[in-house]
This record gives structure tokens, C-alpha cells and sequence, in this order.
């Protein structure tokens, strides 16, 4: 107990001297070239800030362009050449301080001070169901309160200068959400380009050899997202599976594999040995894209990856076994996700795997038209011309 009182004592002069650092250093000579890219806090190579980067390096843009990584992570990125500077390392103070533009998609530390000649570039990281920041009635999280939380959001969100929108009912609960009052993008999301561009079989074949699933099996990607009021500590929360994967083995384990993607603040490791050749964790260190695209079915719940998969105009599945505990207590919605989900919403495997039968031999049948109209709802700006988009409105403007 003492120990965690002394760090507790500790931590707020750590902030104000990292503070002070920050802005010290920010005095030297801003780096007009330089671009800082993050994704999940340091977590992966992932998302928008990924799509943007490589359109970057693809194009030839002189422009000087390193990763903020956590050191659990870099290795990814060394095996890759990407060049990376640990996460809230000295180095990682000075070129932050003055880097031109930050692109990250999620928030940063409260503590970070931006810059003057910085652009802070927010794509934020999906289309939401669940309310956000100041919509949200009450806050579950650990570590934080209500207030506090929309405050510390608010104070973050002051300091972007564009925030990526991918539809016009994004934009709309941003502005809101987030106290958001300067450059919004709406283009589409830049990650989702490739669900358009790279949407071929050999594409999808060549992706499968990759991570090791049988080329003539059949995919269902799992990607549920993360409950607010069910954590270890802040930041790493928990996650009992309530997908039965016995029964799907047994029913469908002759056609198909299954692919757990699970959130990225989930802390659990799935042991699923017994499910070998059947059942694949593919959470850490994967392009989530990589798995929508050799996916035939996704399952899921709350999470917003059922907007981008959408895309592909593939069988979604709603496996939503708590749903009126985290529509009515937890989060809220923001529409009717019984009345305009595009797919079945169930709440016991048993209909998850009549749901994926069906799907097997009547198609879309009954959902087709509603899946036509979320697609048209949600997706119409997605086209694989998103991130040119953004780089044009961005890093083309504002170098004039």
C-alpha cells in the first residue's frame, strides 16, 4: 500500500516535468518535413494512419516519416523498415515537439501539449454505434468518472485541426461527441480503400497462404468489441467467450475456419489448442483489413468493424448475448440496431450457426434490401480514393 501511494505521489510530477520537457524542447526550430504517425497508443501498424502513410511512401512525398511506437511492438515495424522512435523516449520527446503533423487514431496523453506549428492530424478509427465522449449518460471505465471523462475528451479534442469522417452521419455525431468545431474530412475511411482495391481472389488466396488458413476453406472472422464495466485495470479489460466454438467445429468444421480478431484494450490470451487446424487468434500484429478480406462471414457485436465490412458486401451476423444491458446501461445507440442492422441480430451460438447456414443456402434473402440501405447509408463514400483525399486536403495545403 505504501509503495502504490508513493507512485501515486510520484506520477503528477512525472506529468508536470514531461510537460515541461515538451514545451522546452518545442522552442527549437520546427521540422517542416517531419510526420509522426500512431496507432492504438503505439500498439500496432494498423488503420488510417497506416493507409495514409504508405500512400505517402508510395507517392514519393518528401517528407520524413517515422512511427511512435511502444517497444513490445517495434519489432513489427524493424522487420518491416519502418522507421519507429520508442514511445516517450528523449528522442521521442524532441521529434514530437517538433514534428509538422502528428496522424494518429486515437486520443493522446492529456499531458501532451501540441505545438504551435504542429498539425494535428485525428482520423479517429470507426463509424459509431455506441455513443461517444459527450453523448455517452454515464461512464463505466475504470480510472475516470463521468465528468472528468468528457472534460479530459473535450480538452483533447480542442487540439486537433482535422478529424477524418468517413459519411455524413459520422460528421454529424463528431461535431457533437467531441466538441469538434474546426477541419473536418469527410471522405471515407482511408484504411477501407483496400476492401475495394485488393477485393480479388487471388488477392484473397495469397492473403490466406500468409497467416497459415486452408486456401479451400471458407472464413468466419469473430470481432467483438470490449465491455466498459469489465476490466482488470485501466486500459485492459476482459473478455469471456461466449461463442461456442465446440459447436462450430462439430456443425461446420468440415467447410469453414473461424478467426478471432478481439479488440485491441482486450487483455485475454485465448488458449485454443484443442481447436487446432479450426479456430485462429489473430488479434496482435495483424492488418485487420488482411481478415475482412478473406472473411465470407463476420460475427460481431457492438463493435463499429461491421461498417467497414460492409464494404465488401459480405453476411454479417450480430451475436449480441448482452444486448439490452449495454444498449440500456452501459453506452446507448444511436439508431435501432434490431431495426437497421444488416444481418441477423441473435444472442445464443445455436442461432449464430443457423444464421451462417443460412446465409449458406439462401443468400442474403430477407436482408438484402436492408443491407442495400445501410450500404448506401454508411459506405457511399468508400471507393478506394479516400486516402488521396485526405493527403490532398492535408499534406498538399497545407504545404502551400
Amino acid at each position: 500500500m505504501k509503495k502504490l501511494l508513493k507512485m501515486l505521489k510520484i506520477y503528477p510530477m512525472m506529468k508536470a516535468f514531461s510537460r515541461l520537457l515538451f514545451v522546452s524542447l518545442g522552442r527549437f526550430p520546427a521540422n517542416k518535413r517531419l510526420v509522426i504517425f500512431e496507432s492504438f497508443s503505439g500498439k500496432q501498424y494498423s488503420c488510417n494512419p497506416r493507409a495514409i502513410y504508405e500512400y505517402l511512401v508510395e507517392h514519393d512525398y518528401d517528407l520524413e516519416m517515422i512511427w511512435s511506437v511502444e517497444e513490445a511492438n517495434a519489432e513489427y515495424f524493424r522487420k518491416r523498415g519502418i522507421p519507429t522512435v520508442r514511445r516517450f523516449s528523449l528522442r521521442w520527446f524532441y521529434l514530437m515537439a517538433r514534428a509538422k503533423y502528428w496522424v494518429t487514431n486515437s486520443r493522446m496523453s492529456l499531458w501532451i501539449p501540441k505545438p504551435a506549428h504542429t498539425v494535428y492530424v485525428q482520423t479517429w478509427h470507426g463509424t459509431p454505434l455506441k455513443k461517444l465522449a459527450g453523448d455517452m449518460d454515464e461512464v463505466y471505465m475504470p480510472g475516470t468518472n463521468t465528468l472528468s471523462y468528457k472534460e479530459n475528451f473535450y480538452k483533447e479534442a480542442a487540439k486537433w485541426d482535422y478529424l477524418i469522417s468517413p459519411n455524413r452521419y459520422s460528421s454529424d455525431i463528431f461535431k457533437r461527441a467531441f466538441g469538434f468545431k474546426k477541419n473536418m474530412i469527410e471522405s471515407g475511411y482511408p484504411r477501407n480503400d483496400r476492401l475495394h482495391l485488393d477485393n480479388a481472389q487471388d488477392h484473397i488466396d495469397a492473403i490466406k497462404k500468409i497467416y497459415d488458413i486452408p486456401v479451400e476453406k471458407k472464413v468466419v472472422l469473430y470481432a467483438p468489441t470490449w465491455r466498459d464495466d469489465e476490466f482488470y485495470q485501466a486500459g485492459k479489460y476482459k473478455h469471456e467467450l461466449k461463442l461456442d466454438l465446440d459447436l462450430l467445429q462439430r456443425e461446420i468444421g468440415d467447410e469453414y475456419v473461424i478467426i478471432l480478431r478481439m479488440h485491441y484494450l482486450i487483455a485475454e490470451q485465448f488458449d485454443l489448442s484443442r481447436y487446432e487446424g479450426f479456430a485462429y487468434d489473430l488479434s496482435v500484429g495483424v492488418d485487420v483489413n488482411d481478415l475482412y478480406l478473406m472473411s465470407d462471414v463476420l460475427i460481431t457485436d457492438y463493435s463499429s468493424v461491421f461498417f467497414d465490412f460492409a464494404n465488401l458486401r459480405r453476411p454479417i451476423i450480430f451475436f449480441t448475448y448482452d444486448l439490452a444491458s449495454y444498449r440500456d446501461k452501459l453506452r446507448g445507440f444511436y439508431f435501432d440496431l434490431e431495426v437497421e442492422a444488416p444481418g441477423p441480430v441473435v444472442t445464443t451460438s445455436a442461432e449464430v450457426l443457423k444464421a451462417i447456414q443460412t446465409f449458406e443456402n439462401e443468400g442474403f434473402g430477407a436482408f438484402e434490401e436492408r443491407y442495400n440501405d445501410f450500404y448506401n447509408t454508411y459506405c457511399y463514400l468508400e471507393g478506394g480514393s479516400a486516402t488521396k483525399k485526405v493527403v490532398d486536403q492535408i499534406f498538399v495545403s497545407e504545404a502551400k
